[in-house]
């Protein structure tokens, strides 16, 4: 075979994965032009993440500064996620549901706004025209994040770049297991609408290319995660130009909701139920 056949060959076997990593452009949501509209979105984007994953982000770079400055290596310190929220059983479990009623309401004020600004939110990923390909998706992509994400911060844990990640610190109530899933569930709806389907489909309104727009939500997504380490930070990263551009190239949202909602499942679940019964788990 001549040199120029594998060139030939070469190119052709590579053009899906190339043609996949692009992303695509549809013709809706169409791009704002008028300059009073575009800054309406501007401000709406500014006040959407103050009120919820931005503000997050930025308290969890002063918890990522407050644990730089403790004496103690990052590896030594706790970083918990799902903790008690009062002495009483009773009390703790209101104060779980109202956490995970806050997360679906965060995310179902994204798919509003875009409603409300005249999106068709089936357009954006929203339909359920295709129940059973968006669960499939959905493993698919908990297999491809959940994994390398375990084995990332396994690493990172062992480098000393990373506290100690405790997904649940709730014992042994009769209510663990449910709360823990709809808590799994209520992040995966919170942040794959508002940094996925929100996001992306507001800057596009606003003209921005979209690997700009994967960026700006990939490292949105990585921000609010810099509590764990900077292992939480680059895996979170990672995970959101994976699933950013998932969206850009299907805009199918609900396998990304599913997707991550798995992962957290087994995160949170796995975590209460392992925890002190292997020696691998930090």
């Amino acid at each position: 075979m001549s040199a120029s056949s594998t060139a030939s060959t070469d190119r052709t076997m590579s053009s899906p994965l190339r043609a996949w990593l692009l992303p695509t452009r549809p013709a809706e949501p169409a791009r704002v032009a008028d300059p009073a509209q575009r800054r309406a979105i501007g401000i709406e984007l500014v006040l959407v993440f103050v009120t919820t994953l931005g503000l997050s982000g930025l308290r969890s770079l002063l918890s990522l500064l407050d644990a730089l400055l403790r004496p103690a290596p990052l590896a030594s310190q706790d970083a918990a996620i799902n903790t008690p929220q009062a002495r009483s059983g009773l009390l703790d479990l209101l104060g779980q549901l109202l956490n995970i009623l806050q997360l679906f309401a965060w995310g179902a004020l994204g798919a509003y706004l875009l409603w409300r600004g005249g999106v068709v939110l089936a357009r954006v990923g929203f339909d359920r025209d295709r129940p059973l390909k968006d669960a499939l998706g959905g493993v698919g992509l908990a297999a491809l994040i959940g994994i390398p994400g375990l084995g990332l911060y396994l690493v990172a844990h062992a480098l000393g770049l990373n506290l100690t990640v405790q997904p649940s610190t709730l014992e042994g109530q009769w209510w663990r297991a449910p709360v823990l899933v709809l808590a799994a569930f209520g992040n995966s709806f919170a942040e794959e609408i508002l940094v996925v389907g929100y996001l992306l489909t507001r800057t596009r309104q606003l003209g921005w290319t979209e690997n700009r727009a994967l960026w700006l939500s990939a490292v949105l997504r990585g921000s609010y995660h810099l509590y764990q380490g900077f292992g939480g930070f680059v895996g979170n990263v990672v995970m959101g130009l994976v699933y950013g551009r998932v969206w850009q190239r299907t805009h199918r949202i609900w396998a990304l909701i599913l997707g991550h909602g798995l992962i957290d499942v087994v995160a949170f679940v796995g975590y209460a139920l392992l925890r002190g019964e292997v020696s691998w788990l930090p």
